[in-house]
């Protein structure tokens, strides 16, 4: 799919986190074209430099090299460490001590502003026939959850203390198309994620802000409203899938916590022992 040309602004020295991840991968090519110059980053394998790009591997527990990897950089979006649910040790530190780790070096170096990739697992103990907004008290449904709150809340004691703004995106689920009937709900296409980002990083101020990642869906458990000052307006929506995402599944038990609560599955798993 064709990036959106939401705007022409350029978006400076931007890092990106989490390069080699289905997200990562997809921001890279979009962001690209945007940056003065894009500095990509993840543990995993990443594709080698195209121009107006740097390549830097770097684990997110690691402080001199996350310290190094801000240097010079005008803004960060932050899609770096686990992204799903895992035992807490592992979510410990990519995701807590990492997060603190960039949150840090971002103070160090500078940087004013932050796109942090936070979860609507970070509310998924809300029920299905509620719609929430971000004002909202968090209930996460997991460690992963848990780990974006924490995220959610070092990055406000960092603005609040040094003034570096974040935008924080409960993002649903970013995928080609929904892959159930859930996703009619959190699906978030490319093509608004990219929308997403976009205006994150381009708002002329956000503060510290948390939104929902999501399209423009007609089934929703998200009130997006007092973020709007961001500047977000999704364009696309799951309705085109949802006749074939029903007939998939015809019959849910509504009494299942999976179907129950707006995380889903993630509000069964584990104990990992």
């Amino acid at each position: 799919m064709a990036a959106v040309t939401t705007s022409s602004l350029s978006l400076g020295r931007v890092l990106l986190t989490g390069a080699a991840g289905g997200l990562g991968r997809e921001l890279r090519s979009r962001l690209r074209a945007r940056c003065s110059l894009l500095r990509v980053s993840d543990i995993a394998a990443m594709e080698p430099a195209a121009a107006g790009e740097e390549v830097v591997p770097a684990p997110l527990e690691d402080r001199a090299a996350v310290h190094a990897l801000l240097r010079g950089i005008d803004a960060v979006v932050h899609l770096g460490g686990i992204s799903t649910e895992h035992p807490f040790d592992a979510i410990l530190q990519a995701n807590i001590v990492g997060t603190y780790n960039l949150y840090e070096a971002a103070r160090q170096h500078g940087v004013k502003r932050v796109v942090f990739a936070s979860s609507n697992h970070v509310t998924g103990f809300y029920r299905q026939d509620e719609v929430i907004d971000p004002t909202m008290p968090v209930r996460p449904d997991s460690y992963y959850g848990v780990s974006k709150a924490f995220g959610e809340n070092l990055s406000r004691f960092y603005f609040d203390r040094y003034g570096i703004e974040t935008v924080c995106l409960r993002i649903g689920s970013s995928f080609p198309e929904p892959k159930d009937r859930r996703m009619l709900a959190t699906w978030l296409s490319f093509d608004d994620l990219e929308r997403l980002v976009v205006a994150s990083l381009t708002a002329p101020v956000v503060g510290h802000s948390i939104l929902y990642g999501m399209s423009d869906n007609r089934l929703t458990w998200w009130d997006n409203t007092p973020a709007r000052h961001v500047g977000f307006r999704p364009e696309d929506s799951s309705e085109p899938f949802r006749a074939a995402k029903e007939a998939a599944q015809p019959a849910l038990d509504p009494k299942d916590p999976v179907v129950l609560y707006q995380g889903g599955a993630y509000v069964r798993m584990g104990p990992f022992e």
